[in-house]
C-alpha cells in the first residue's frame, strides 16, 4: 500500500501487459493511476492525487475526505441485542465492542498473511 497526503493506493501488476496499475482506495471517487517501474508508479500515484486535489479547487468543491471515522452498521434486531448484551457484559460501550471486533479481527487476518 502506498500513501500521499491522508489518501491510500493500492497496486497491482498485469503481467501480461507488464504494467502496474493502481487505484486509491479510501475514497468513494475514483482515482487510478498507472506505471512501469516503482518510480513511476509511485509519481503517478502522487500526480493522481494532486490532479484530483487540483480539479476539486477549480471546481470549488470540497475534496472528499479519506474517511470520518464514522460509518452505520445495519442488523437484525436480534443480532443487535445480542451485540450490545456482550458489549454490556464486557462494560463496554457498544461502539467500543465494535472497534475492538473489528480490531482484532484486522489483526488476525495481518497475521494470516
Amino acid at each position: 500500500m502506498m500513501n500521499y497526503k491522508g489518501f491510500v493506493g493500492i497496486v497491482e501488476y498485469d503481467d501480461e501487459a507488464r504494467i502496474f496499475s493502481g487505484e486509491v482506495i479510501n475514497t468513494r471517487t475514483v482515482i487510478t493511476f498507472q506505471g512501469t517501474t516503482v518510480d513511476e508508479i509511485e509519481n503517478e500515484f502522487h500526480a493522481s492525487v494532486d490532479d484530483y486535489l487540483e480539479w476539486c479547487k477549480e471546481d470549488g468543491i470540497e475534496p472528499e475526505k479519506p474517511y470520518s471515522g464514522k460509518f452505520n452498521v445495519r442488523l437484525t434486531p436480534f443480532f443487535h441485542s445480542q451485540v450490545a448484551i456482550a458489549a454490556k457484559k464486557l462494560n463496554m460501550s457498544l461502539n467500543s465492542f465494535v472497534e475492538k471486533s473489528l480490531h482484532d479481527e484486522i489483526a488476525t487476518m495481518q497475521s494470516a498473511f
